[in-house]
C-alpha cells in the first residue's frame, strides 16, 4: 500500500504546494505587529488545506517507511518546502512547520541536511535582506531539535550557535521571533554550561543603544539565562553583565530602568550577588544612589527603595564601606566643578582685559563702553529692503518734549533728530577732540545720549538740509530686519484716525 501511495502522495503535493510565492505586501520589511497588523491570507487556502491535511497523514501513517519514501522526499523536496516558510500566511507557515518536523524525525539522513539549510536561510536573513517570514517557526523547529541532542555538543552545533542564533539578535525585525530564539539559546546552555561566558559576550556585544523595546527583550532574555547559569560561569561574567545592568537602571527610559530593577525580585540572582558582594557592590549600588531621588518616575523611586533596603540587609558593612566612596566621589566632583568654573572665570577677566575683547564679543556681554556699527539715515532703508517709499510728511512747528505721534503723554521721548534742520532750537553738544573716529557720542537737548557714525562726513553734510543723520540713544538703536522694517512702516495717528473736524 505505501509502495503505490509513495509517488502518488508525493507528486501531489509537490505539483500543488510548490509554487512561487506572490510578492510580498510588505516590501520595504518593516516589523510585523501581530496584536495591529492583519495577516495577509492565501487566497488559495482551502484547497492547500487539503493538500497539507493529506499529506501530514501520509507521513504519520503507521504503514509509512521512510525507505521507499526517501526516492521521492529528497534534498531537492527539502529545498522546495523550505522556500514556502516565506509565506505570509501564518495558517500555511504553521502546516509547514508541522510538516518538516515529520520529516526531520523520519528521515535519518536527511537531518545534516536540513540543519545546512535552515543555517543558509538565516545567514541570508542576518546578512543580506533582513526580510522573512518564517524565522519564528524556524526557530521553533530548531528549539526541539537542539533538545535532542546528544552530549558532548559537536563542533558543528558549538559553531551554529556563535555564527547563527547570537548574530539574530541584531537584525531590527527582533520581536517577531524573540521568545523561540531566547528558547533556543538557552537550550544550548542546558546542554552546555560552558557556552555561557561566549553567549553573554555576544549579548553584550549586540547590546542596542537607543532601541528601548529591544533592550527590554535583551533583559528579559539575560534573565532567563542568568537562572540556568552555573555558579563558576557567572564569575567569569559577572563584572562586564552587571556594567551593562547598572547602565540599564540608570537609563531614563523608565520601562528599562523597572525592568532591570525587577532583576532584585529573583532569588536565585540575589544569591549569585550575595555570593559576589564584594565585586559587585561597587558597580551597583552607585546608580541607584544617583537616581533614588533624581529619577523623573516615581514607580522607579520606589523600587531604587526596596533594593536598597535589599542590599542593606544583605550585607550592611559593604554596604556602609560602598556609600562612604560614592559620598566622597560627590565631594570631589563638586571640587572639580568649583575648580572649573574658577578658571573659567580667570579666562573671562583675562579675555576682558584684552583691546580686541570689544570688537568680539556679543553686546549683552559687554559691560565696558562700546562701539555701535553704522547706522544708515532712513532715507535708504526702503531702496536696501525693497520697500515702497515712504510717503514725505509735512513739517510743522516744533513739537514739546514728551508730545507727539507715538509718545505717550508723561514718557520721556526718544531723540531722533536731524544735525542742522531742527527748528526747535535743539542744539547738539561739539564734537569732541577724535572727530575722526566712528562711534562718536553727542548729547541732544533733553540730555539724551546719541551716536554720530563717520564723523568727517557728518560734519560735511551738515550744511546739506538733504543728506541729514540719524542720532539715537544707544538703547533704540535698530539691531535687525525686523526693527528697521517697524521703524519704516511707522504711521502717525493723523493718518489713522480721522480728524475730529470731520467727527
Amino acid at each position: 500500500m505505501c509502495v503505490y501511495f509513495s509517488p502518488v502522495s508525493c507528486t501531489q503535493f509537490s505539483h500543488n504546494a510548490f509554487r512561487a510565492l506572490p510578492p510580498s505586501t510588505n516590501p520595504s520589511g518593516a516589523e510585523f505587529d501581530p496584536e495591529e497588523d492583519e495577516p495577509t491570507l492565501e487566497s488559495s487556502w482551502p484547497h492547500l488545506q487539503l493538500i497539507y491535511e493529506f499529506f501530514l497523514r501520509f507521513l504519520e501513517s503507521q504503514d509509512f517507511q521512510p525507505s521507499i519514501a526517501k526516492k521521492h522526499i529528497d534534498p531537492k523536496f527539502v529545498i522546495q518546502l523550505l522556500s514556502l516558510f516565506d509565506s505570509e500566511d501564518p495558517r500555511e507557515r504553521d502546516m509547514l512547520k508541522t510538516t518538516l518536523h515529520r520529516i526531520y524525525g523520519k528521515f535519518l539522513g536527511l537531518r545534516a541536511h536540513i540543519r545546512k539549510q535552515i543555517s543558509n536561510i538565516f545567514y541570508r536573513f542576518i546578512y543580506e535582506t533582513e526580510k522573512h517570514n518564517g524565522v519564528a517557526e524556524l526557530l521553533e523547529i530548531l528549539g526541539s531539535i537542539i533538545n535532542g541532542f546528544a552530549l558532548p555538543l559537536k563542533d558543528e552545533h558549538k559553531q551554529f550557535l556563535q555564527r547563527v542564533l547570537i548574530p539574530l539578535h541584531k537584525v531590527r525585525s527582533l520581536s517577531c521571533y524573540h521568545p523561540q530564539l531566547a528558547y533556543c539559546v538557552v537550550q544550548f546552555l542546558e546542554k552546555d554550561p560552558s557556552l555561557t561566558e561566549s553567549v553573554v559576550m555576544g549579548l553584550l556585544k549586540y547590546w542596542p543603544k537607543v532601541h528601548s523595546p529591544k533592550e527590554v527583550m535583551f533583559l528579559n532574555e539575560l534573565e532567563e539565562i542568568l537562572d540556568v547559569m552555573e555558579p563558576v560561569e557567572f564569575v567569569k561574567v559577572q563584572q562586564s553583565l552587571f556594567r551593562q545592568i547598572a547602565r540599564c537602571i540608570s537609563s531614563p527610559h523608565f520601562q528599562v530602568a523597572e525592568r532591570a530593577l525587577y532583576y532584585w525580585s529573583n532569588d536565585y540572582v540575589m544569591s549569585l550577588v550575595s555570593d559576589n558582594c564584594q565585586t559587585l557592590f561597587p558597580i551597583i549600588l552607585p546608580p541607584l544612589f544617583r537616581h533614588s531621588k533624581a529619577h523623573w518616575n516615581k514607580t522607579i523611586h520606589g523600587l531604587i527603595y526596596n533594593a536598597i533596603k535589599t542590599f542593606m540587609d544583605m550585607n550592611q558593612k559593604m554596604f556602609e564601606i560602598c556609600n562612604a566612596k560614592y559620598e566622597e566621589q560627590l565631594k570631589q566632583q563638586e571640587a572639580h566643578i568649583a575648580e572649573r568654573e574658577e578658571a573659567w572665570s580667570q579666562v573671562e577677566k583675562l579675555a576682558i582685559q584684552s583691546p580686541h575683547y570689544h570688537k568680539l564679543a556679543r553686546p549683552e556681554v559687554i559691560t565696558a563702553p562700546m562701539v555701535f556699527p553704522r547706522i544708515e539715515p532712513m532715507e535708504t532703508v526702503p531702496e536696501r529692503l525693497n520697500l515702497p517709499p515712504r510717503e514725505p510728511q509735512e513739517v510743522g512747528p516744533s513739537i514739546p518734549e514728551g508730545v507727539g505721534p507715538g509718545v505717550p503723554e508723561g514718557a520721556e521721548p526718544e531723540r531722533q533728530m536731524e544735525v542742522g534742520t531742527s527748528e526747535s532750537g535743539a542744539s547738539s553738544s561739539p564734537v569732541g577732540e577724535g572727530g575722526g573716529a566712528e562711534g562718536t557720542t553727542v548729547t541732544t537737548e533733553g540730555g539724551g545720549e546719541g551716536v554720530i557714525h563717520n564723523v568727517e562726513e557728518g560734519e560735511q553734510e551738515m550744511g546739506n538740509p538733504k543728506a541729514s543723520l540719524l542720532i539715537r540713544r544707544k538703547s533704540a538703536l535698530p539691531q535687525d530686519f525686523e526693527t528697521a522694517t517697524a521703524l519704516h512702516q511707522y504711521q502717525t495717528k493723523d493718518k489713522i484716525l480721522p480728524a475730529a473736524d470731520e467727527t
